[in-house]
């Protein structure tokens, strides 16, 4: 059985409205040039790292990659910025959200535009300072390692693929020895 067939929510099509976006997952990784977006599935452990924002929303660490930035620049910068956490061991590259934007021009100018994608990898992580919350960035007032059945619980509320997302990275997680 496929992915795709295995994870039906996360493989189907779907509109982003928030971002005028229409996206379509694969585990084909996207050219580098077209990622704008990096997210991780953190493992302490074999528990699943959450940020609560100050909408109370829980969600995975990640965001918009920097003018200039490596994909692995902006992981380690988005790891730091919203969970504390910094990668100990392999990067494991689980897929992209493959997107078209229907937006007149990029979300930001060094973007690509209309085709970009947002990256989901999985990463063994330790926790080991608080959120630095920049100024122009989510706002995180919490951050907890969930068991996974708990984790499933808590994303729901940031996209109904999420733990379908989680339930892969969870089955390709190898966990890193310290």
């Amino acid at each position: 059985m496929s992915f795709a067939e295995r994870y039906p929510l996360l493989h189907t099509p779907a509109r982003w409205e928030w971002g005028g976006l229409d996206v379509r997952f694969s585990t084909e990784l996207p050219a580098d040039e077209l990622v704008t977006n990096v997210h991780v599935v953190c493992f302490v452990g074999e528990r699943i790292v959450l940020c609560r924002d100050d909408r109370d929303f829980w969600l995975l660490p990640g965001g918009t990659r920097e003018a200039g930035e490596s994909v692995d620049e902006c992981l380690r910068r988005e790891l730091r910025e919203e969970a504390g956490a910094r990668p100990v061991g392999p990067v494991r590259w689980l897929g992209a959200h493959h997107a078209t934007s229907d937006a007149p021009e990029p979300y930001r100018p060094w973007q690509p535009h209309p085709h970009k994608a947002w990256l989901w990898c999985a990463a063994d992580v330790v926790v080991d300072a608080s959120p630095s919350n920049p100024a122009d960035a989510e706002q995180i007032v919490e951050v907890r390692a969930f068991a996974f059945e708990d984790a499933l619980a808590h994303v729901t509320t940031d996209g109904a693929y999420l733990p379908e997302l989680l339930t892969l990275a969870r089955e390709l997680h190898r966990p890193t020895a310290r």
